[in-house]
């Protein structure tokens, strides 16, 4: 059960309270989806690897916020996703009251968001951003980072918390890489160690899956086999390293959007549940990644090359150019392609570049570590060419 604390507690001023979580993003090395559920959902069977492209999360308690019942954090307030800048902060920061609304007055849990990096909104100054781009981080409640802050305090009891959440996106947005459920997860972990709650690793991962079927994975990382909705997680025992070439696409594309392009696609044909995840399993024992490449499946990827047909040329080309394995990550619209070794994924990326098929291209390796606190960290990950 979540652990929750008798009396105040008291976090550190604004300048000693401060933490830094780094979480990965992931491929799908294998996606098998289920019919629809009638609850809404899809019965998903995945095998996940997260890979060395990460968003960093920086939590800072601005002020000695007091915790549970305590007095309630000083300074300004924001009306809401549409209203004065929160704080009076012209970088589009949000500033959260305890039922979500807005409202930083009194007792509650205030939260404060700003975005750089991939996804950052150039046209956010000041009131929290709701916007309809999925391409674009938006810095209200909708932001699932801030969602997850809410859950730790309720977790652990905390009733009056104030937490500035400082997000550098190296995880491209609505891409297919779940950056958006690795802001989460490291929110979860970052929020633990700000406000010292000492949540064990079981219960942060029950607030993850309440907020996604994806978050949980960023949590451990590594590589697993999802099934459930995809966040009951299993270990997947893999040998060996694989290098990743990313090919990032212009815009994003819906993961709702996609899913009802499938069941359009699916429409009449009988399909009694996910594709099997076994070729890709007996492929990661081996640590070939020749073997991996020719065994990756992702039943969206009709999906969404239907809602974006010139991905179906990229993959193309990634293959021409030497990729062991080329398939759309996730929802899409990003192209992952394996290649045989570090070296050729070097050259791959460089090719890839070349060739003015994609928005940009990068490069990294798996499997990666889970959402971790970290010393002084900035956002890595290996750009290719531009």
């Amino acid at each position: 059960m979540p652990r929750s604390h008798p009396g105040p507690r008291h976090v550190a001023g604004a300048g000693s309270a401060t933490v830094t979580v780094r979480a990965p993003a992931k491929v799908n090395l294998h996606l098998g989806v289920g019919p629809l559920r009638p609850d809404g959902y899809h019965d998903v069977i995945t095998v996940l690897q997260a890979v060395s492209l990460f968003d960093d999360l920086i939590a800072t308690a601005p002020d000695a916020a007091a915790l549970d019942g305590g007095p309630a954090p000083a300074g300004g307030s924001s009306e809401g996703p549409h209203g004065p800048p929160a704080d009076g902060h012209p970088d589009g920061r949000a500033s959260l009251g305890p039922d979500g609304d807005g409202d930083g007055d009194g007792d509650g849990i205030v939260v404060t968001v700003e975005v750089t990096g991939e996804g950052a909104d150039p046209a956010a100054h000041g009131p929290a951003t709701t916007t309809p781009d999925v391409s674009i981080v938006p810095t209200g409640m909708d932001n699932i980072a801030v969602r997850a802050a809410h859950l730790v305090a309720e977790a652990a009891g905390i009733t009056s918390a104030r937490v500035h959440l400082a997000l550098t996106k190296g995880i491209p947005v609505a891409a297919g890489m779940a950056g958006g459920s690795a802001d989460a997860a490291a929110a979860l972990v970052a929020c633990d160690a700000l406000w010292q709650t000492g949540l064990d690793r079981a219960t942060l991962a029950e607030l993850a899956a309440r907020l996604g079927s994806d978050v949980p994975f960023p949590l451990t990382g590594g590589t697993a086999l999802g099934t459930g909705r995809g966040e009951r997680l299993t270990d997947v025992l893999a040998t060996g390293e694989y290098h990743w070439v990313f090919a990032l696409a212009d815009g994003g594309l819906s993961t709702p959007a996609v899913y009802a392009e499938f069941d359009k696609l699916a429409e009449g044909r009988l399909r009694t549940g996910p594709t099997p995840a076994d070729d890709v399993l007996a492929a990661l024992r081996t640590g070939d990644p020749a073997q991996l490449g020719a065994a990756l499946v992702n039943d969206l990827q009709p999906a969404a090359l239907r809602l974006r047909p010139a991905l179906r040329r990229v993959l193309e080309t990634g293959r021409e150019l030497g990729a062991v394995g080329a398939i759309v990550s996730g929802s899409g619209p990003t192209c992952a392609f394996l290649a045989a070794g570090a070296s050729e994924s070097v050259d791959l990326a460089a090719s890839l570049a070349g060739m003015g098929v994609t928005r940009a291209v990068r490069r990294a390796s798996g499997p990666a570590a889970g959402a971790r606190v970290v010393e002084g960290a900035a956002t890595e990950g290996v750009p290719g060419p531009a």
